[in-house]
């Protein structure tokens, strides 16, 4: 981590801790997250310049519960709206990742975070799974909850995002592979949260959205058009046919702009950032939310190095 990158994240760091004293020098220990983000290594092979990889790992597992990361996140976000560095053409997409067989074999709890986290004056603060996501992956390799699903791959996680117009993650959800985008729409959709640096109401609203086909559908159309937001996404053929057959009562076509349409690249290349990070690329977490933390903590850093 730079000296630049450090100076933005430093202010926002607690200084003691209620259970142990004084905190471990943060910057030592993000940057032991760093490395095992950027190579993928396990835990207790960090170089022990990072100091004991069992701080380090449990400082992420923290951060990824409480929402410590997502903080980070929307802090540079809103930085970048207050210079007018943010563009609201936002893009939504997926990507699926293989789930290393190290990412297997949670066991089956109710909760998902781990039990020290609510030790010692500690707060509550990851919300239980969805119930969609409750029930484990058909023949088994998960938790309740962990967003792994079976493939014929094997076990697989996807990454939904939402971009805005330079190629930098807005929001980000996590979800067993077997998930449709089109469910998952509204959810990545609704976790668009931008503070204002000064007074106001955190903006969630951007002025467009383009997405593919796999988001052609009536109830996506409606909740965008419901919020005010225009949208490029193209019409299925089947889509199309049908409407056709229905002549003058099939309604009129959906509006599409092409130009617009040609900048929904940046979701793609925004996907390939973040799987420049070997942790992000292979899933090698158990749970569910600490994989979610450690994507997140890749896309802090496509931000500060943007």
């Amino acid at each position: 981590m730079t000296d630049e990158e450090w100076a933005v994240l430093e202010p926002l760091l607690p200084v003691s801790n209620n259970r142990c004293g004084r905190w471990r020098d943060h910057r030592q220990v993000m940057n032991g997250i760093i490395h095992r983000l950027s190579t993928g290594v396990q835990w207790r092979e960090l170089p022990e310049r990072f100091g004991p990889w069992k701080t380090v790992h449990k400082r992420h597992l923290l951060w990824s519960a409480d929402g410590t990361w997502e903080r980070f996140l929307q802090h540079v976000q809103a930085a970048a709206d207050a210079e007018g560095d943010l563009d609201w053409n936002v893009n939504v997409d997926s990507t699926s990742v293989r789930a290393h067989q190290h990412a297997a074999g949670a066991p089956h709890e109710p909760a998902s975070r781990p039990t020290w986290l609510l030790k010692g004056g500690a707060t509550k603060i990851s919300s239980p799974a969805r119930a969609h996501d409750r029930a484990a992956p058909a023949g088994g390799g998960g938790a309740p909850g962990e967003a792994l699903g079976c493939s014929r791959g094997g076990l697989t996680t996807k990454i939904h995002i939402v971009t805005e117009g330079r190629c930098r993650p807005l929001s980000l959800l996590v979800t067993p592979g077997q998930r449709a985008d089109c469910t998952q729409f509204e959810l990545v959709m609704d976790k668009i949260r931008v503070p204002r640096t000064g007074l106001g109401r955190p903006r969630r609203t951007p002025d467009s959205v383009g997405a593919d086909k796999a988001y052609s559908n009536r109830k996506i159309r409606a909740y965008l058009r419901k919020r005010g937001i225009r949208h490029v996404i193209p019409e299925k053929k089947d889509h199309k046919a049908a409407r056709l057959r229905q002549g003058s009562h099939g309604g009129r076509p959906p509006g599409f702009n092409k130009d617009r349409y040609k900048d929904r690249n940046t979701v793609e290349r925004a996907i390939g950032k973040l799987k420049q990070f070997r942790a992000v690329a292979t899933r090698y977490d158990k749970r569910g939310y600490v994989y979610l933390g450690t994507v997140t903590a890749a896309a802090l850093l496509i931000w500060l190095r943007s």
